[in-house]
């Protein structure tokens, strides 16, 4: 019924059934697949699996500080790898127009778009629109900004490393309304 490569697989398939076979008690005489609970069987259960690790979350929304933000930003926190691991990771929620200072990371950030329209620079650089999917890397130490496009709301996953000798951020002067004023217009 099945090529020979893909009958290893047949238990991973969805438990509907088969089209086009002719297997009884597969599918109800007008070619309908019929579940296996439509036929009163219960799935099989695969016993050797251990149970999902699941992590809670016990840490609020936090509002992002005034002196690192223009607008309205909030910061839900994802990983916080305790030592010797680096890596933290924050989903960072921007409001139309809100946007981070001018700032470095000491051992560079990466940031990638989940939702809405943004906006990045890096300093002496163009203003780039960035869009869900984009992923924007700012080498260890380039001062840069960013944050939502006037009008649009945008969500990041910010990926930063922090140890004992390096902070995640140094945090500069904001970007000024004429600095931001010179973003790109946004259509789409």
């Amino acid at each position: 019924m099945y090529p020979a490569a893909l009958s290893s697989l047949y238990h991973l398939l969805p438990r509907v059934g088969h089209c086009g076979g002719n297997a009884p008690g597969q599918h109800n005489g007008l070619g309908a697949a019929v579940s296996w609970a439509e036929k009163g069987k219960a799935p099989r259960r695969n016993t050797l699996r251990a149970p999902m690790d699941i992590t809670r979350s016990s840490i609020a929304t936090a509002k992002g500080a005034a002196e690192w933000f223009t607008g309205d930003v909030y910061l839900d926190a994802v990983a916080a790898a305790p030592s010797p691991a680096r890596v933290q990771a924050n989903l960072v929620h921007f409001t139309p127009g809100a946007r981070t200072a001018w700032h470095t990371h000491p051992l560079g950030q990466t940031i990638y778009v989940t939702e809405g329209i943004g906006v990045c620079q890096r300093r002496g650089g163009s203003i780039e629109v960035i869009r869900p999917g984009d992923r924007v890397f700012f080498e260890p130490d380039e001062d840069h900004w960013h944050g939502a496009a006037p009008g649009r709301f945008m969500v990041h996953l910010a990926l930063n490393e922090a140890d004992a000798e390096h902070v995640i951020a140094n945090w500069g002067e904001k970007v000024t309304e004429e600095e931001y004023a010179n973003a790109p217009a946004v259509t789409g």
